[in-house]
């Protein structure tokens, strides 16, 4: 098959983390309002899984070219 790369799945599930990452940081204020710490948690574990999931569907896959 000439078009082989065409064919493969990629669903590796990077896409996913961005998006769940993006709502922890839209949610983020409004989890708990009368304790800032778990507002500041979750700010930082949305920050930490958007970076994981950008990391997955753009950075992994990519070949290097020298």
């Amino acid at each position: 098959m000439a078009h082989n790369q065409h064919n493969k799945s990629r669903n590796s599930g990077g896409f996913a983390l961005i998006i769940f990452g993006a709502l922890l940081l839209f949610l983020a204020p409004n989890i708990h309002p009368t304790d800032p710490t778990l507002g500041t948690i979750a700010l930082i574990g949305g920050i930490m899984i958007g970076s994981i999931g950008f990391y997955i569907r753009f950075v992994r896959n990519r070949e290097r070219k020298v």
